[in-house]
C-alpha cells in the first residue's frame, strides 16, 4: 500500500464520515536525529561525557529517534571499537526513551551480518545499512547482500541510499524488490530528488528522508519522517515542523522552515569548502552543545565560513545565534587558530585513551572555537 501522509484532513472526515482515522506512526518516524559523535578538542579521542551530554540534549528536545555512527556521526573515520563503544554507551543513556537506529554497514556481507547482530544484541532497535560500497557489486549482488542480511537479524532493516557517497544506487524498481524482503521495511533516501521520494512513497514500505532543504516537502509527500544531521543544531525546531506538518498546520510549518531554511541550505551547499560535517559540528558547538570538531583529515571551517554560519543560523527561533555578539577575527589571529587547532589534531594517538570519560568541557566561543 502507498504510504501517506500521517495528518488527516478534517474538512474531507466530514463529507465523508467513513474515511478511516489515521493509523498509529511506524516504529521509526518523525525527527529520527542522524547523531554527530562527540570528539575530545583534538578530534582523536570520542569523549564519553560530550556523548551521553549531547544525546540527553536531543531526547530532551523531543526527537522521536536516534541515529548512532551513521554519515553525520563519521562512521568512515571511526574504529570498529568506537563504533562499538557509540552503540554500547548510546543505546545505555537513551535508556529505552525513543529507539535507537545503529549504523552497521559493512563491505562484506558476513561484517555487516556480524555489526548488525552485535548491535541488536545491545539493544538496538533498528540498523540502517548501506550497499556494499568502493568496488562492489551490481544489483545482483547488493540484492544478495541484504537477502542475507534480512534473513540473519530479526530487527527492522533501514536501506540507506546515499549514492553521492556509496556509488550505488537502490531505485525505485530495486526498492520495489527489496521491501519484499522480510524485515526491510524502510529506507533512507539522501538524494535530494523529490521526484524519486515520491516514487518511493508510492512503492510503499517507509521513507525517511536523508536530505535537509527537501524537510517539510518531504514529510508532505508521505515520507514517514527524517534521519537529518541538522537536528544536532536545532531539535526543538525540527520537532516543531513535524508537529505542524502532522497536525495540517502548514502555514505555520512553513513559517518556521523560513526560519530554519538558511541554516539547512547552508549545510548541504555552500561557498565556503565547509564539508557537511564540519558545518553541522561547528554549528552544533555554536548553540551551546559542546560536541568537539571532525576528525582530521575534515578540516576546521575558515572565519569567511563560519561567519556566514553564524548567520544562518540567528534565524533560528530556539536554537539561533545572536548577531550582535558574533566575535569576529582579524585575518593574522585567524591564522594562528587554524594553525593551532590543525597542530593538536590528526598527527597521533599514542598515550591518549580513545575514550575520555568525565573530561573538562572546554566553554565554546560564539564563533564555535574553543577556550
Amino acid at each position: 500500500m502507498p504510504n501517506f501522509p500521517i495528518w488527516f484532513p478534517e474538512n474531507l472526515a466530514e463529507k465523508d464520515p467513513t474515511m478511516n482515522t489515521p493509523t498509529d506512526p511506524p516504529l521509526l518516524h518523525g525527527v529520527c536525529a542522524a547523531m554527530s559523535s562527540p570528539f575530545d578538542d583534538s578530534g582523536e579521542s570520542v569523549d564519553e561525557g560530550r556523548l551521553r551530554d549531547h544525546i540527553d540534549s536531543l531526547v530532551e528536545a523531543g526527537v522521536h529517534g536516534l541515529v548512532l555512527a551513521a554519515g553525520t556521526g563519521e562512521f568512515a573515520f571511526l574504529s570498529a571499537d568506537e563504533k562499538e563503544r557509540i552503540f554500547r554507551i548510546g543505546i545505555d543513556q537513551v535508556a529505552g526513551r525513543i529507539p535507537v537506529i545503529c549504523q552497521t554497514s559493512a563491505i562484506t556481507t558476513v561484517d555487516a551480518i556480524e555489526n548488525s547482530r552485535a548491535a541488536i544484541d545491545l539493544g538496538a532497535n533498528a540498523v540502517m545499512v548501506l550497499p556494499p560500497y568502493f568496488e562492489g557489486p551490481f544489483e545482483r549482488g547488493v540484492l544478495y547482500h541484504y537477502e542475507k542480511l534480512a534473513r540473519a537479524v530479526d530487527a527492522p532493516i533501514v536501506l540507506y541510499n546515499i549514492p553521492v557517497q556509496s556509488g550505488f544506487d537502490i531505485t525505485p524498481d530495486l526498492y520495489r524488490r527489496l521491501i519484499a524482503m522480510e524485515n526491510i521495511d524502510y529506507i533512507k533516501d539522501s538524494t535530494g530528488d523529490l521526484i524519486r521520494l515520491q516514487q518511493l512513497v508510492g512503492i510503499g514500505g517507509h521513507v525517511l528522508a536523508g536530505a535537509d532543504p527537501l524537510a517539510p516537502f518531504a514529510l508532505m509527500a508521505g515520507s514517514a519522517g527524517w534521519i537529518w544531521g541538522a537536528a544536532n543544531v536545532m531539535p526543538h525546531e525540527c520537532v516543531a515542523l513535524y508537529n505542524h506538518i502532522t497536525a495540517g498546520r502548514h502555514a505555520e510549518a512553513m513559517g518556521l522552515w523560513r526560519q530554519m531554511l538558511p541554516a539547512n541550505l547552508y549545510f548541504w551547499d555552500n561557498p565556503h569548502e565547509a564539508e557537511y560535517n564540519a558545518a553541522v559540528k561547528t554549528a552544533t558547538n555554536m548553540v551551546g552543545r559542546a560536541i568537539g570538531p571532525c576528525r582530521r583529515p575534515v578540516m576546521p571551517m575558515s572565519r569567511q565560513g563560519r561567519v556566514a554560519l553564524q548567520a544562518a543560523l540567528s534565524t533560528l527561533p530556539v536554537n539561533g545565534v545572536d548577531r550582535d555578539r558574533l566575535v569576529f577575527r582579524e585575518w593574522e589571529d585567524e591564522r594562528d587558530w587554524l594553525v593551532q587547532m590543525t597542530s593538536r589534531a590528526g598527527v597521533g594517538r599514542a598515550g591518549a585513551s580513545r575514550f575520555e570519560v568525565g573530561s573538562t568541557r572546554p566553554t565554546t566561543t560564539q564563533n564555535g572555537s574553543s577556550n
